[in-house]
């Protein structure tokens, strides 16, 4: 029997919104901070996912320098009507305290693959919007509304709107069909047997998170709450592989069976901190007699096996390159940028033939131009590794090898100057925002090229170099992975771990680093 083996979308990609047309199914997950936003996966059997590409790419369709961390964009949701795919969502700029500057715009293509259009503005009430396609041809947004008045619950309810897609507009009165003392985010809306499913992420997003359902003969309300609390929840029970279970969508196959895909964590241990990160994985659903949908399995965890559709083929797809060499024309779609597209002014692949340039730009804090580019992790067990040319003459330039989670925690192997050791290697490790340096800097004057590698098992985190990628020898002491995670450091974190490339130079100049390859192997 073909079995999904959970999480089906391994490393920072959560919130998923789940969609099929005709035999392809569809996964697009939340980035935050991070560029491209709208990443869409796609299967032909809920078992093998590929990255498709992104539904936004361009700074016309987003604009995030100046974000804060784990904000950015939340919560994509892909819908289809009529030949046209439609993804919404919402652009949080406020996350720290009791506002949300938050924005909800609207795409469309027709085709998954793009061209993806400009944004539509919908509303500014609340965020994880999503948009239903009722049978009778009219289309609804829902969202929650965010409440920021003293001594009030932050959650407000869940409002109803009508879209007019010819008038590309929300239109008619706004209706709040469901509040409930506790906080309630991800809305989607299901039609099954004359019966409006209302679908709820419960509970915030960390190890209390579950899922849960209304339903009501009126898309407007009265909805009645599901007998059941909770369709879905590992806050019972802390031994369970897939944790803080909860934020899902549905799908039904061809051949009428249900699948919930939703968001979960992997922690590491003994720190219990999650790593990589909130992750997507799918689970079988059976309707009750009574008409409210359940696991498959019984109860409500989330389980790591679960059987494929029935009848359905493997489809696999290529493997992804464990390395890149940078001999292509434009970036590779699994490396992420940080607030800001992929330009020619920081970043190219053409100055230097087979080599990706960054011109160094502001410091590892800075929430607005880093020359940063980076890819997700996805395996508990890591070896990252590049080699760097870079003649830095300013202790103000820097590039190197690095492990993020944010602006305030990330561990960076990196080549400078300093005036008395001249060119120089050294680890600097920023510790929810305290910057320290663990080892004296080396002195590498007579290395050309620098190579440079990272090891991660599991919550041990090493650093290594090279001047000609034969003889290697640690660069500082063993480092603490697990802090790399959600679970660390002061406030909410949303997002994962990341291995990337960087190049800072603070005093302007935009000193060039060339990077040779960037080869990423993960068990």
């Amino acid at each position: 029997m073909l079995m999904i083996q959970n999480p089906v979308l391994r490393g920072f990609n959560p919130d998923p919104s789940f969609l099929r047309v005709g035999e392809d199914y569809y996964l697009a997950t939340s980035t935050f901070e991070w560029f491209p936003a709208g990443p869409i996966y796609h299967s032909r059997d809920l078992v093998h996912w590929r990255l498709l590409g992104h539904a936004i790419t361009r700074s016309s369709q987003l604009l995030l320098q100046g974000v804060s961390d784990s904000a950015g964009v939340w919560a994509p949701s892909l819908s289809y009507r009529d030949g046209r795919f439609y993804l919404i969502y919402s652009i949080v700029r406020t996350r720290i305290g009791p506002y949300k500057d938050v924005h909800n715009y609207l795409v469309t293509a027709p085709d998954i693959s793009g061209p993806w259009s400009e944004p539509i503005y919908l509303n500014s009430s609340g965020f994880d919007p999503s948009l239903y396609h009722d049978d009778d041809g009219r289309s609804w947004l829902v969202n929650m509304q965010w409440d920021f008045r003293k001594d009030r619950p932050r959650f407000a309810g869940i409002v109803l709107q009508e879209y007019s897609v010819n008038e590309c507009r929300l239109i008619g009165p706004i209706s709040n069909i469901l509040k409930k003392p506790q906080l309630i985010e991800g809305p989607n809306l299901y039609k099954r047997d004359g019966w409006y499913y209302l679908m709820l992420a419960e509970g915030g997003t960390g190890w209390n998170h579950g899922i849960s359902m209304a339903r009501s003969r009126s898309l407007t309300g009265p909805y009645e709450p599901d007998p059941q609390p909770l369709i879905l929840t590992s806050r019972k029970n802390p031994g369970l592989t897939l944790q803080k279970a909860g934020h899902g969508e549905l799908v039904q196959t061809p051949a009428g069976e249900w699948y919930l895909a939703h968001l979960c964590s992997r922690p590491v241990y003994p720190e219990r901190r999650c790593t990589l990160g909130r992750e997507t994985a799918i689970q079988q659903c059976v309707w009750s007699a009574d008409g409210w949908l359940r696991l498959a399995t019984g109860g409500t965890d989330p389980q790591v096996q679960v059987p494929a559709p029935i009848g359905v083929k493997p489809h696999s797809w290529p493997a992804t390159p464990l390395r890149d060499d940078f001999n292509a024309p434009t970036l590779d779609k699994h490396f992420s940028t940080l607030r800001v597209p992929v330009d020619e002014s920081w970043l190219s692949l053409s100055q230097r033939p087979g080599w990706l340039r960054l011109l160094g730009r502001e410091s590892l804090q800075s929430v607005f131009e880093q020359s940063l580019v980076a890819q997700r992790a996805q395996a508990f067990n890591i070896t990252a590794e590049t080699c760097l040319e870079f003649e830095p003459v300013c202790f103000t330039q820097m590039a190197g090898l690095i492990c993020w989670y944010d602006t305030q925690t990330h561990y960076y192997l990196r080549v400078s100057f300093d005036e008395q050791l001249g060119k120089n290697i050294a680890i600097i490790v920023c510790d929810n925002g305290v910057q320290i340096e663990p080892a004296p800097p080396l002195a590498i004057g007579a290395w050309r090229r620098i190579f440079m590698r990272v090891e991660i098992a599991e919550d041990q985190l090493r650093f290594a170099a090279s001047p000609d990628g034969e003889n290697w020898q640690y660069i500082g002491p063993m480092l603490d992975a697990s802090k790399l995670s959600d679970d660390y450091g002061s406030g909410m974190h949303f997002t994962g771990s990341f291995v990337g490339l960087c190049c800072q130079d603070l005093g302007g100049t935009r000193k060039a680093a060339d990077f040779d390859y960037f080869e990423l192997r993960q068990t």
